[in-house]
């Protein structure tokens, strides 16, 4: 058994009941976040190609637009479902750090800049959900009884 191995079953052994409640919290932060981002993709696509921010890659900086907020809303999803936990918030890990260190703390370091300290928080949570796993309410959860269910009746 690997170090991730370890961490992901002292996970699944520690895991509160009541962290399935911050888990679907989160998740509904993520997809709330992707749907925010959707609807505003035409006033960030006006921002990068009026200020030239990313230079001649402003194409590239769209796609990546439209792949964060996909992304976002997917991801929010399974989280909130938890389905796929542990893989989900390890693809969510580098686009709450690019928010970090790229968007909200251009914002500075203020107590007022919630967005960055929500972004803090978001991060800290995938973190989280990553060693612990997705819970006993959780759709991995129940794929797991389900999959026991059948092999112990066979």
């Amino acid at each position: 058994m690997n170090m991730v191995q370890k961490v992901e079953h002292w996970g699944d052994l520690h895991h509160p009941r009541w962290l399935d409640i911050v888990r679907i919290f989160l998740g509904l932060i993520i997809f709330t976040k992707g749907v925010i981002f959707i609807s505003s993709t035409g006033v960030q696509q006006d921002w990068i190609f009026q200020n030239k921010t990313f230079g001649g890659l402003g194409l590239m900086a769209v796609v990546l637009i439209h792949i964060i907020a996909f992304v976002h809303v997917i991801g929010g999803l399974l989280i909130l479902t938890g389905l796929l936990t542990r893989m989900v918030v390890v693809m969510q890990m580098p686009i709450v750090l690019g928010a970090i260190f790229f968007v909200n703390i251009t914002k500075g370091l203020s107590f007022m800049n919630t967005e960055l300290w929500l972004s803090i928080i978001v991060f800290m949570l995938l973190v989280l959900f990553w060693i612990v796993g997705s819970g006993k309410f959780s759709a991995d959860n129940w794929i797991r009884e389900t999959n026991d269910h059948q092999h112990r009746h066979r």
